[in-house]
């Protein structure tokens, strides 16, 4: 429900995209479908693992996925997300989710500007159970700005902080994304959460950082305290387009 990284990478219910925030023209798209798959080591010696195919057409997107581990259990999801051009350059994308178990949650993104821009966002959910794949609390707002070169270089600061349960949890990001070549995208997210956890106050860091080639995509992260609880995680996904 949240979008940490403004309209540039939608963490969007737990997942990543790329997002182009000109507003001249929509995404050209020649491989539709991303599969990945990914695996989630925790301090506790216990393993998750996620499995994700998404559907992408303009600026709209669907997915569905299943994620499983030994704690949690398992749960099923499927969501939409939609980018309304509302001006040449102001964007709203507008981001739905559901999931066994009754959860059921949605969020909102406005971007302003171009090639500077600010980003304000909010989301919300039934808070019924889900297992969150993203850095970010869910029931937040997001505020940030940036900035966007020429290709897919790209900048930008934001802070996800709860509103609604009074936890006092925020997560800082610094985003980056360019070209090391003309078929290899480099996008790396750096961040840092303080907030009420599950057993009490919480710091901790986390980065992630993605290697996108033309048909595949590989991506490591590192998360202290994932979803505010006293467990560290390390994440390896990977995937393929077409």
């Amino acid at each position: 429900m949240t979008i940490s990284l403004v309209a540039f990478m939608a963490p969007a219910i737990g997942q990543e995209r790329a997002t182009r925030t000109d507003a001249d023209a929509s995404p050209v798209v020649d491989r539709p479908f991303k599969l990945s798959l990914g695996a989630y080591a925790y301090s506790d010696n216990t393993v998750g693992k996620d499995l994700n195919l998404r559907w992408e057409q303009g600026r709209t997107h669907a997915w569905l996925g299943y994620y499983t581990d030994p704690s949690f259990g398992h749960q099923t999801r499927a969501g939409f997300d939609h980018t309304f051009v509302l001006a040449p350059a102001a964007l709203m994308q507008v981001s739905l989710q559901a999931a066994n178990q009754g959860f059921f949650g949605g969020s909102v993104l406005f971007v302003l500007g171009d090639p500077w821009f600010v980003v304000a966002g909010l989301g919300r959910t039934n808070l019924h159970p889900y297992f969150n794949l993203n850095f970010d609390p869910n029931d937040a707002i997001t505020a940030g700005f940036g900035w966007k070169g020429q290709g897919d270089t790209a900048l930008a600061m934001t802070v996800v902080a709860d509103d609604r349960l009074g936890t006092g949890q925020r997560v800082w990001h610094v985003f980056g994304r360019t070209r090391l070549a003309d078929t290899v995208r480099v996008t790396v997210d750096v961040n840092y959460k303080t907030g009420e956890g599950d057993s009490g106050p919480v710091h901790g860091w986390g980065a992630s950082a993605t290697l996108d080639f033309p048909r595949w995509f590989i991506r490591l992260a590192r998360d202290q305290k994932q979803n505010f609880t006293a467990l560290d995680a390390t994440r390896l996904s990977v995937g393929t387009r077409f």
